[in-house]
């Protein structure tokens, strides 16, 4: 369909979708494209609300024969997830994305893509800049930090809103129609750390696992991927277990929401055990390749004579304290939906371990459809963190988004799918953290859906978006505000 980005550009979609690539836009590091967004309403005269957590809020008045048309809110975040494999060379603070096509997909080169939920933005930017697309009153919200804790949302004033209606643009699926999701919660056990000096006739080596898919901790935790600190933590217990060792480090995974594909860990250890610890991670690798033979054919475990930054390592408490987090913080499906089949209904993700100075730190993503259920599973974080002398952090947290049965514009994205494609739109609920919940709470009697084109691989460095899905998904879109004026 396009044959290079030039092209591509032609389409008002992914003309702004290549604009905002050019800008840094990780959870946490959003002042430049929030910034970019002020000006582009500025420079079309539009309404422009920028508040203190850099959520910006675009009006636009309807066009002629819809003034009487109910005001549409249209929602998705700026940020992205910043994931890049160890060994790229790309500065997601500084650093464009540079962009790539693929057959009918879009990529970036190594890195995160940013389609969720730059999409969004881009048909955001695409539908204010148009002056021939039919639509009712716009309030479009554009929101901050959604891919770490919602703060942006959970921050916007909900008196800048009309509107009763929300078109969320954060799905991943053409076709579909999202109509719930789960709520979530950030959890962060912290370990100190007491140190020791190391012995002085040890060598210190790297044990290092690689290769696995990853994905996105919600969407992609029934698939049963493996996750490297959980992997890390099987290995390492078995080596202290057998060989007299001690740890300096240990660092896995980048992001809470984003299933693990890397982990390594810092081991000192008596020259005279080298051979038969290779012999072991020989044996650790057949393991983890039959284990995941189908989810993570690419997975690995090496094992490196490396320089050491230090010769403190931990002490033989803290080593045994921090092992053991990685083997009993949960991690996967927790719970799966009664009323919906196939429906992941609780779940956690270790998604991130970090050795400081002082401390060694593990963080989970809670997942839950039942507030009830995610309540029980912080509890049993605070349970597992107590009895391994660790202190507890627990925020982030945001609402679910129930079903709504008499959902009125559900029911208008089903008929106007029904009628510009003659089939009916399939509904569904997602396990992953959507901000529609958090305006539900916000502003009484909204009424939500949430749509999106085919996305892939979403916050890995394989992530990708189809091209004709995204163009169709635009049109679907396009139809259903056009088709408001007779429905409302």
């Amino acid at each position: 369909m396009y044959s290079n980005l030039e092209e591509l550009a032609g389409h008002p979609v992914f003309y702004y979708f290549g604009e905002i690539s050019k800008i840094p836009r990780g959870s946490s590091n959003e002042k430049a494209i929030s910034d970019y967004l002020v000006r582009f309403a500025q420079q079309r005269n539009l309404e422009v609300i920028q508040d203190e957590a850099l959520n910006v809020i675009m009006k636009k008045p309807a066009t002629a024969g819809y003034e009487s048309s109910p005001t549409v809110i249209i929602q998705g975040h700026m940020d992205m997830v910043c994931e890049k494999n160890k060994d790229t060379v790309h500065d997601f603070e500084n650093d464009p994305l540079q962009l790539r096509i693929i057959g009918d997909m879009l990529y970036a080169t190594d890195t995160t893509l940013g389609a969720d939920n730059g999409i969004a933005v881009a048909y955001a930017l695409a539908l204010l800049d148009a002056n021939d697309i039919p639509h009712p009153p716009l309030e479009i919200v554009i929101t901050t930090e959604e891919e770490t804790t919602m703060n942006g949302a959970l921050a916007v004033d909900a008196d800048h809103f009309k509107g009763k209606i929300l078109i969320n643009i954060d799905s991943e699926e053409d076709g579909k129609l999202l109509v719930s999701s789960a709520g979530g919660v950030r959890v962060e056990q912290t370990l100190p750390i007491r140190w020791e000096d190391a012995l002085d006739d040890q060598v210190v080596y790297r044990v290092s696992i690689k290769g696995l898919s990853g994905g996105h901790s919600g969407i992609s935790i029934d698939k049963e991927r493996g996750n490297s600190n959980k992997l890390l933590g099987r290995f390492l217990r078995d080596l202290i277990t057998e060989f007299s060792c001690f740890i300096q480090n240990i660092q896995g995974g980048l992001k809470g929401n984003a299933i693990p594909r890397e982990a390594e860990a810092t081991v000192f250890i008596h020259p005279n055990d080298v051979h038969k610890i290779e012999e072991k991670i020989t044996e650790w690798n057949e393991i983890f390749q039959t284990e995941l033979q189908s989810s993570d054919p690419g997975v690995s475990i090496s094992f490196e004579q490396t320089a050491s930054i230090s010769s403190q390592v931990f002490s033989k408490d803290t080593m045994h304290k921090a092992i053991s987090s990685l083997l009993l913080i949960p991690h996967g499906v927790q719970g799966m939906s009664m009323g919906i089949k196939g429906l992941v209904e609780s779940s956690t993700n270790l998604g991130v371990v970090t050795t400081t100075d002082s401390e060694v730190i593990f963080v989970s993503e809670i997942r839950s459809s039942v507030k009830s259920v995610k309540s029980y599973m912080v509890t049993q974080a605070k349970t597992i963190a107590e009895i391994l002398g660790c202190g507890i952090t627990v925020d982030s947290d945001y609402p679910e988004w129930p079903y709504n049965p008499n959902s009125k514009v559900k029911q208008l994205f089903e008929e106007a799918y029904k009628e510009k494609y003659g089939t009916e739109m399939e509904v569904i609920a997602v396990h992953a953290g959507i901000e529609c919940g958090v305006f539900i709470e916000k502003i009484p009697g909204l009424d939500a859906v949430s749509i999106g084109p085919d996305m892939f691989h979403v916050h890995t460095p394989e992530e990708h978006v189809s091209i004709p899905s995204t163009i169709n998904n635009w049109e679907y879109f396009l139809y259903t505000l056009k088709k408001m004026k007779e429905f409302y």
